[in-house]
Formats: C-alpha cells, structure tokens, sequence
C-alpha cells in the first residue's frame, strides 16, 4: 500500500498545473543561485589559502561571479524575447551546474576566478529568465505570490551560503562548497527539460544588436572594475580613473547607439514608461543601501562584540528569517491592495531601521542590533515582491525579458556599489588601510579599545547614508 501511496503523490506532482511547475523549477534555479552568490563570504579564508591566493585574487573568487552574471543579463534578456525564455533557461540550468563541478576541481586562482564567472554566466541564465516565466504562466491576481516565493527561494539560498558554508568547512575539504551544486543542478536541468513549455511569443524578423551589447558589455565592465578596484584606493590603483572615463564615455555611446538603432538591446521605450523608471530606480537605490549592511554588521559582532564568525553568521538569520516572511506575505496583500502601499511601507521601515542602527556603539546590547535586523529585512523583505510586480507588470509581454534583465542589472549594479560606499564613507572616519583589511576579511585585525570606539563611529556614519540612500528610494517609487 505504501508503495501505490508513492506512486500516487508522484503522478499528482508530475500532473501539476502548469504553474506550479513553472514555480517548483524556477525555485530549484534560483535557490542554487542564491547559494552560490554568498557562498564563499566565509570561507573565503579558507579556500584563499588552500589555493594559495593572495587578497586580490581571493575577491575576485566573488567579483568574477558578480561581473560575468550582470554583463550577461542584458544579453541573455534580449536572446530570450528572440529564441524563447525556456530554451534559454534549460542551457543556463547546465551552464551553472558544468562551472559548479569545475570550480570544484580548480586547481589554481586562476582557475577559480574562471570557472566561477563561468558559474555567473549561467545564473544570468537562471535569474533573468526566472521572473519573466513565471510571468508568463501565472494569472496577474497570483502574479504577488509566486513572485514572493521564488524571491524567498533565493534569499534562503543566500541566508544558506552565509550560514552553512561554515559548517561544511568545518568538517569537509572547501571543494565541498561547490560539490553542493552538482546534484541539485543535474536534477533541476532535467526537470526544467522535462516539464517547462514555451508558452511566451519569439519576435519574428527582429535580430540581435553585438555591437550595442559589445559598448554596453565595455561600460559595465568598466564601472565595476572601477567600483571594485577603488576599494583599494586610487594611490594603490590609478587605472580606476581610466575605468571612469572608459565608463563614461562608452555610456554616452551607448545611449546615442541604442536611439539609432533598429533593433535596440535595451529599448529607450521601456525608459519612456514611467512606472518600470519608478520601479527600478527604486530598486537601485535600495540595493545600494542594504547590499554592504550584512557584512558590516557581520564585522561589527566579531570586531566589537568579539564573536566567530559561526555566532555572528547565527546573529543574523533574523534578518534572513525576517525577509523570508514578509516577501510572500507582502507580495499576497499586494495582489489585493496595490504595489506601491507596500513599496512605500517597507522601504519606510527600513530607513527607519537603517537610521536606528546608525546609533549603535561599543556598548550597544546585541539585543537592539538582533531587534533591528529584523525591523530591517521586514522592510526590505516588504518592498522587494511588490517591486518586482510592479515592474514586470508595467512592460509588454514581448519585453519581460529585458526588462526582467534590466531590473536585475540595476539591482546588482546598486549591491556592488553599496560596498564600495561603505568603505569610501568609512575611510572619511577611520585610516584606509585598516578599512581595507577589516573589508577583505582575509587577515586578522585584532583592534585596541579606542580602534573599536572608532570603527563603531563610522559603521554609524556609513548606516546614516545608507538610510538617505533609501529615503530616496521612497521618493522615487512614487514617480
């Protein structure tokens, strides 16, 4: 009888409406990609030395992951509105799991920094295409919900890579990171052949722009390069102004590009709707006040309060546990009552959280920083599943994948440049070099007392800002 009872749940699983097949598939992608996105912050020490890396090299085991995944996502967005989401989608799930089984195997820095941008690539793949089928397969009244959920998948595969990966360390090898994703991406591959259908509609007669993507491909590249080497400090690495100024001007070219152009990789029209400005833009502005919070905070419970990095990685879930909740929560009430109610809200409760915590000191009870972490992912948790309805509701069906790339651009784009910020408003307070290798994590830096009075004062200086930078968002999200 047990065995009929198995092959009964099976056949209900297999026989699914469709979606929730969209929904269970695209969570397995995005969940192994949110696991991959934070899942060397701590080991990073550890796999540095194994393979004998020095500091720059051991942050670009996660810048090279970063860089590929956005420089990709406005490629893969505009080749999915042409060939279809689910093809696209399919080689993307075997792309991440091919770079997950290399990485595993890396034998050398190089190695790494290359089989994780291989690793990026492909959750480009998965990211991008993920919101647009969903999209597509889910009615708009439920469009909240499954939106909510997806987005809890991969912030549950983040809080995962920050907490666990410590674990796993401390019993396997560090190639156990990434051995991680090999069963989960060989299953989630052949589920997304087997199971997802192209219901979404190709462009007929259109074709691809190489040479806006190749200008666009230089300017991102450039500012990134530019945001992550100037952490370093310009005296260290004065090509940083040359990335500016390649930045800069390959931006203008760009935008001149894509007004002529016939089939444009990124098309001005969508900027001319004034609810996906509004709803990016946001995101931007959000991304970039929390996206260097966790790792400052994380800083701030093992400089000041003297934690490990286990206990201090535990501190935190309740921000994560925080966001897991409010998303689908959010995103479910939203459906009913409107987006923007809940955009304003949450991003309201996380300025106020920001602002809260930008008080804090050496004496500060963990307690109150514990009481604002989840304050603080209640907002943000709050904002994002109705920011994403909100723009992917606002474009035609035949841009949700551009689009899609696009709102993942601007919010990857904004989390690279929050850390960046931080170390800048934090250098305005405290010597560089000490910034620098508390921010790398990779050397020990045991602080005296009045060093940890003064790391405290601009942590606090760094929050404010970060809040300014979120009140803004409030201001934007009602355009």
């Amino acid at each position: 009888m047990e065995i009929f009872k198995g092959i009964n749940l099976a056949l209900e699983v297999w026989n699914m409406k469709y979606k929730w097949v969209v929904l269970t598939v695209t969570t397995v992608g995005v969940l192994m990609a949110g696991v991959d996105s934070r899942i060397l912050i701590v080991g990073l020490p550890q796999v540095a030395y194994a393979l004998k890396a020095d500091a720059e090299q051991a942050v670009w085991f996660t810048q090279a992951y970063l860089l590929a995944s956005t420089i990709t996502l406005l490629l893969i967005g505009r080749l999915t509105d042409l060939v279809g989401r689910v093809k696209i989608y399919n080689v993307g799930f075997a792309i991440f799991t091919v770079g997950s089984a290399l990485a595993s195997m890396a034998t050398s820095p190089t190695q790494l920094i290359i089989f994780r941008a291989i690793q990026g690539f492909g959750s480009a793949f998965l990211i991008t295409n993920s919101v647009a089928i969903i999209t597509d397969a889910t009615p708009k009244e439920e469009l909240g919900l499954s939106l909510g959920i997806n987005q809890i998948a991969f912030r549950f595969g983040a809080m995962a890579g920050l907490t666990l990966s410590g674990l796993v360390l401390s019993v396997l090898d560090w190639r156990a990171l990434f051995y991680i994703n090999i069963p989960i991406g060989i299953f989630g591959t052949w589920w997304a052949h087997r199971r997802l259908k192209e219901i979404s509609h190709a462009e007929r007669g259109a074709s691809f722009d190489f040479l806006g993507f190749a200008i666009f491909t230089v300017f991102l590249s450039s500012l990134l390069l530019a945001l992550t080497f100037s952490a370093y400090g310009i005296a260290e690495y004065p090509a940083v102004f040359g990335f500016v100024l390649s930045a800069s001007a390959t931006l203008v070219l760009f935008i001149l590009h894509e007004r002529r152009t016939k089939h444009p990789i990124l098309d001005p029209k969508l900027f001319k709707i004034r609810k996906f400005v509004g709803g990016i833009v946001s995101l931007a502005l959000n991304a970039t006040a929390f996206g260097g919070v966790m790792l400052l905070l994380s800083l701030y419970l093992q400089i000041v309060k003297g934690l490990n990095v286990f206990d201090s990685g535990v501190r935190l879930l309740p921000f994560e546990l925080a966001f897991l909740i409010a998303g689908p929560v959010s995103g479910r009430l939203s459906d009913k009552f409107g987006q923007r109610k809940f955009m304003i809200l949450g991003l309201t409760l996380t300025s106020i959280s920001l602002f809260l915590l930008s008080s804090i000191g050496i004496n500060t009870p963990s307690h109150y920083v514990v009481t604002q972490m989840i304050i603080l992912g209640a907002g943000i948790g709050m904002f994002s599943s109705p920011n994403m309805s909100y723009i992917m509701g606002s474009v035609p069906e035949e841009r949700r994948g551009v689009a899609s790339a696009v709102r993942a651009i601007f919010f990857n784009v904004g989390f690279t440049i929050s850390l960046n910020l931080a170390v800048l408003v934090m250098s305005a307070t405290i010597p560089y070099p000490l910034v620098s290798s508390i921010i790398s994590s990779i050397d020990a830096v045991p602080l005296q007392f009045s060093e940890k009075v003064l790391f405290s004062q601009a942590l606090g200086h760094t929050l404010f800002c970060m809040c300014m930078l979120n009140a803004a968002a409030i201001i934007t999200s009602l355009i």
